[in-house]
């Protein structure tokens, strides 16, 4: 229980890595434990919507954790390319350091859920994606796509990023289809 405890404790530390996604009506930015509980709740709430049937605990069970690496590893911005480059040594690092807080049994438990959910190849881990996509681009869209401004996002930028929507959700793409063209249609996403 101790280990637990500790863990429990370590996670916390969540809620204060902010992204770069602003909370809904121009919000301040969104915490990374915000958007975890967010995506986990829609994703119970959207599942009729997955590809495949999912194990909807499963699914959600990712969207919790997929984010709790970025306590040491920092949030990377999706069109951030140079961060890109170091986020899966960052993210390793911080996956062996945070989970070994437990036992042995939930470390290994919880980072077999991350890796699948990193791999993309389930259809659990297909939907936590779609939903991990989707909800920034609800934020942004309720904010007149300011953050999409801000950071001069380019249209394929965006289409590359909501791909793993697709693969997740067949009907949801289409939805992030129509609001990405509504946004470069107003200049909000730029078109190179």
């Amino acid at each position: 229980m101790k280990k637990q405890l500790e863990f429990i404790l370590e996670i916390d530390k969540e809620k204060n890595i902010f992204r770069q996604t602003h909370l809904s009506e121009h919000g301040r930015n969104e915490n990374d434990a915000e958007h975890a509980w967010h995506i986990a709740i829609m994703a119970y709430l959207l599942k009729e919507y997955s590809n495949e049937k999912v194990d909807i605990g499963r699914v959600m069970i990712m969207c919790l954790i997929h984010d709790i690496v970025e306590i040491d590893a920092g949030d990377t911005y999706a069109y951030d390319i140079e961060g890109m480059k170091t986020k899966k040594a960052r993210e390793d690092a911080a996956k062996e350091r945070i989970y070994s807080l437990l036992p042995d049994d939930q470390k290994e438990e919880l980072q077999r859920i991350f890796d699948e959910f990193e791999e993309g190849k389930t259809p659990e881990a297909k939907f936590a994606h779609a939903m991990d996509n989707l909800q920034p681009l609800l934020l942004n869209t309720s904010n007149n796509g300011s953050d999409w401004k801000e950071h001069h996002a380019a249209a394929e930028q965006v289409y590359e990023r909501h791909r793993k929507t697709k693969e997740g959700s067949l009907r949801l793409f289409e939805l992030t289809d129509a609001i990405i063209k509504e946004h470069i249609k107003n200049g909000n996403i730029k078109v190179e």
